[in-house]
């Protein structure tokens, strides 16, 4: 069998496209249930639209993830602190929206059986914790970065260091790390995550295929980002129907406010 290929179709570069906040919309849904969010407050509604419950939140809530009656919500802090806008992560019962715990991270995802890893990077901190349904710690691990649940956890690490030690790796039992390839962005964007499980990384311009075997490919040499420019670039990935679309936006080095967007489209050919 072959591998993942692509085509670049075309190219263009334009003025402006600063970097996207958080989409609008839930914060999580499954099984007819969306969980929302606003300043100070979290809610779940139905698929009828009905309201479940409504409680309040210490912060700013930024993600969620539903996991066997559980859902673990991310916040940022209405205030400054030594851990920057770094909010409590909450851990609530989804049927009535009570605390179950509170806990400390700022990325997480959801393993299954009311289960969840949740990590924290910064002040020497470069964990990711994984943790039942009622909160209580059940495995650890020195790793960080987006999470991809299949093929056990993977974890394309966002290290935030130059140079950079980031690797995409396995996270396996008792605190276990198998490491696969190794980065080149300590900032990548979220992976996107292909039929087979094969993950497509853009790291520093380079679009690269990453297997479930952790071996990897280079797939197109889009805009090779030299190490000095790399803290100027956020990058992203997306996949629509029939055509694969990945983005680079760059901050001026000098005005403040300016940014360029450079964008790819490019065809994907799946293995044959």
């Amino acid at each position: 069998m072959g591998s993942w290929r692509v085509t670049v179709m075309g190219h263009d570069r334009r003025s402006g496209g600063r970097p996207q906040g958080r989409p609008d919309g839930p914060l999580a849904r499954r099984d007819g249930l969306e969980v929302h969010g606003r300043d100070g407050e979290l809610s779940c509604v139905d698929a009828t639209g009905r309201v479940r419950w409504q409680q309040p939140c210490p912060g700013r809530p930024n993600a969620a993830h539903l996991s066997s009656g559980r859902v673990l919500v991310t916040t940022d802090s209405f205030d400054y602190t030594a851990w920057g806008h770094l909010g409590p992560a909450l851990l609530l019962d989804l049927s009535d929206g009570s605390t179950v715990a509170e806990l400390r991270g700022d990325r997480a995802t959801a393993l299954g059986g009311g289960r969840f890893a949740l990590g924290l990077a910064g002040h020497d901190a470069f964990d990711t914790r994984a943790y039942d349904r009622d909160g209580a710690l059940i495995d650890s691990w020195r790793s960080y970065g987006h999470y991809v649940v299949g093929s056990g956890l993977r974890v394309v690490e966002t290290d935030r260091r130059h140079p950079t030690e980031s690797r995409v790796v396995r996270l396996l039992p008792g605190g276990r790390i198998e490491r696969g390839p190794l980065l080149a962005d300590p900032r990548a964007p979220e992976p996107l995550v292909l039929p087979d499980g094969t993950l497509l990384v853009l790291d520093a311009g380079v679009l690269r295929a990453v297997g479930r075997d952790l071996d990897d490919t280079v797939l197109a040499e889009l805009h090779p980002l030299p190490a000095d420019q790399r803290h100027r670039f956020t990058g992203s990935l997306r996949r629509t129907a029939d055509r694969l679309d990945a983005t680079l936006v760059e901050r001026h080095p000098t005005r403040m406010g300016a940014y360029t967007t450079h964008a790819w489209h490019l065809d994907l050919h799946a293995p044959r």
